[in-house]
């Protein structure tokens, strides 16, 4: 996998977003991973706030994750994203999350987000402008 075609993103582990043993508790790798994915619309230009305006949602179908090693108190987190799959009303998106430090794999996900319509929250196509820049994200399939 090329980070070429990935895109990063970097965030730092709070108390919070710890247990009491200082271990980053598991629901926040999901969190970490949808930060990362709305930084990756903002960067093609495309904000949350602008597409829900325009009638547009994103929301997770559904997600594949495995936990390998666990993050820490005040550890510098990446996370790297690319688009595995798209379709005409859906995205897969495969994401990593490392230690910045050394680089170890702590948690990969696939997450499947569907594109819906805010007010009927029935799907609907990608958006032709986000759709047309989506390739930059593009990960090469095996």
């Amino acid at each position: 996998m090329t980070e070429s075609n990935r895109h990063q993103c970097s965030v730092r582990v709070y108390i919070e977003d710890t247990d009491t043993g200082g271990i980053v508790y598991y629901v926040n790798y999901l969190k970490f991973m949808e930060r990362a994915r709305t930084e990756l619309l903002r960067e093609l230009g495309f904000e949350q706030r602008q597409l829900k305006q325009q009638g547009w949602l994103f929301v997770v179908h559904s997600l594949d994750s495995r936990y390998r090693q666990p993050a820490r108190l005040d550890d510098e987190l990446l996370i790297q994203t690319g688009i595995q799959r798209q379709s005409r009303a859906s995205l897969v998106f495969g994401q990593q999350l490392f230690r910045q430090a050394d680089r170890q794999l702590l948690c990969e996900a696939q997450v499947k987000v569907a594109i819906v319509d805010a007010q009927t929250m029935k799907p609907v196509p990608i958006p032709p402008p986000l759709a047309a820049m989506l390739g930059r994200y593009q990960l090469a399939t095996d």
